[in-house]
């Protein structure tokens, strides 16, 4: 267990037969963090702790991450179902609303949770995370992208497990500080990601997201196919209405900057801030400024 659980409490939340759990901080409006792979909810230490001096600030351990239940088939990780677990969990806190903010795959939980229940998301707030039709534009037409995608045919593969956990989860370590990344985890909040993946099922239901997931480097015609219907779709099966804005590292080296380009076709209501010398991992690397973004954004007054 994290060696800040003291910090924050601690609970489960139940959706349909899968037990979410989470951390949390406060009182008041709920303001959700949804972290990405290969995290859990620690990667939001720095705005539970902020934002829980003044909001109901919540960070869960998404489906088959570190203490949620973990189901091992990768079709138990539909989006579908993972939008249905957030939903739960608003629910559970006895709120119809709240303010979400995620990074990495929790973004695209989150794309897809404001596409369907935008009655539910007072403000969206997504850092680093592709919208799914411009993702897949990407991974279809760009060949930059394709490559720094390449990973998750990997992630993909039945050798995961094994690549990913030898030699003590170096391959994990190393992604979360390589490159220009300026994040470098203390040794114990490193022994806590270790942790984390090393909970029975944690890595293969952190895996499964990309097993189930279309989007990814196309390495069949019938890839290549499921990944155009998605370009071509009509703008509004994924058009999200709510008022977002958009966070974008952009020395990230798997998500390219290219993902920000035609964004407004999709969203609505959009404020893009872009962070020159923030990479993938901005969250970690700049919290300061990445919370002086979120609260400005969320404490203004929509027009």
């Amino acid at each position: 267990m994290p060696s800040m659980e003291g910090t924050f409490d601690h609970g489960y939340a139940v959706s349909k037969d899968i037990k979410i759990h989470y951390a949390a901080k406060g009182q008041g409006k709920l303001i959700l963090f949804l972290h990405g792979f290969p995290e859990f909810w620690a990667a939001w230490e720095h705005q539970l702790t902020t934002f829980g001096a003044k909001y109901q600030a919540v960070a869960p351990d998404l489906r088959g991450f570190n203490l949620s239940d973990k189901p091992s088939l990768p079709q138990q990780y539909h989006v579908k179902l993972l939008v249905e677990d957030i939903r739960n969990l608003v629910h559970h806190f006895g709120k119809k609303q709240m303010i979400l903010v995620a990074h990495d795959w929790g973004g695209g939980v989150a794309w897809a949770f404001a596409n369907r229940y935008p009655e539910m998301v007072e403000k969206l707030v997504i850092i680093n995370s592709p919208h799914p039709g411009v993702f897949a534009r990407e991974l279809l037409q760009n060949p930059a992208q394709q490559n720094a995608s390449a990973y998750m045919n990997l992630f993909r593969s039945p050798e995961a497990e094994e690549i990913l956990s030898s030699n003590d989860y170096q391959y994990l370590k190393v992604a979360l500080t390589k490159g220009q990344s300026r994040w470098r985890p203390s040794d114990a909040l490193m022994q806590d990601y270790v942790s984390a993946w090393s909970q029975p099922g944690a890595l293969t239901g952190g895996l499964n997201y990309y097993r189930i997931s279309p989007l990814h480097p196309p390495t069949t015609e019938a890839e290549k196919a499921i990944i155009r219907q998605i370009v071509e779709a009509p703008r509004a099966m994924f058009a999200v209405r709510v008022p977002t804005l958009v966070i974008w590292g952009e020395l990230d080296e798997a998500l390219l900057p290219g993902n920000l380009e035609g964004l407004a076709s999709y969203v609505e209501r959009l404020d893009v801030k872009r962070i020159p010398d923030g990479t993938h991992w901005v969250i970690h690397e700049q919290p300061d400024l990445v919370n002086s973004c979120i609260l400005s954004f969320i404490e203004e007054v929509s027009a």
